[in-house]
C-alpha cells in the first residue's frame, strides 16, 4: 500500500496539486515583485530629511503588500506562465474507483 499526502477535503488529488501550483506560483510573483520594487526603490530615492529606519520598515512593509496584491491580480502574469508551463506535470483529476461495499 502506497500512502500519499493529505488531499484538502474532497478535492480530487490533481484537483489540490493544482490549487498548490497556483499558490506557489502567485508566491513566487509576490517574491520577484518584492525585489524587483526593493531595488527601484535603492536606485532612485536619495536620502530626506524625514528618513529614518522606522520610516524604512514601513516603507518596506507597504512595498511587500503591494507586490503581494500585485501577484494575486495577476499583473505582470508570471504566475500564469508559470502556471502553463507545469501544469502538465500535474497529474489529471481521475474518476475514483466504485468502492467495494461487501467489506
Amino acid at each position: 500500500m502506497q500512502i500519499s499526502g493529505v488531499t484538502a477535503g474532497s478535492q480530487p488529488a490533481g484537483a489540490a496539486q493544482k490549487a498548490q501550483l497556483e499558490k506557489a506560483a502567485k508566491q513566487f510573483e509576490a517574491i520577484f515583485l518584492r525585489q524587483m520594487i526593493g531595488t527601484m526603490r535603492q536606485s532612485g530615492m536619495g536620502e530626506g530629511l524625514l528618513d529614518s529606519s522606522a520610516s524604512d520598515q514601513f516603507r518596506d512593509m507597504a512595498d511587500a503588500r503591494t507586490a503581494d496584491n500585485m501577484a494575486e491580480k495577476g499583473t505582470l502574469g508570471i504566475a500564469e506562465m508559470l502556471l502553463r508551463q507545469y501544469e502538465s506535470r500535474v497529474p489529471a483529476a481521475s474518476a475514483t474507483p466504485a468502492q467495494d461495499k461487501s467489506a
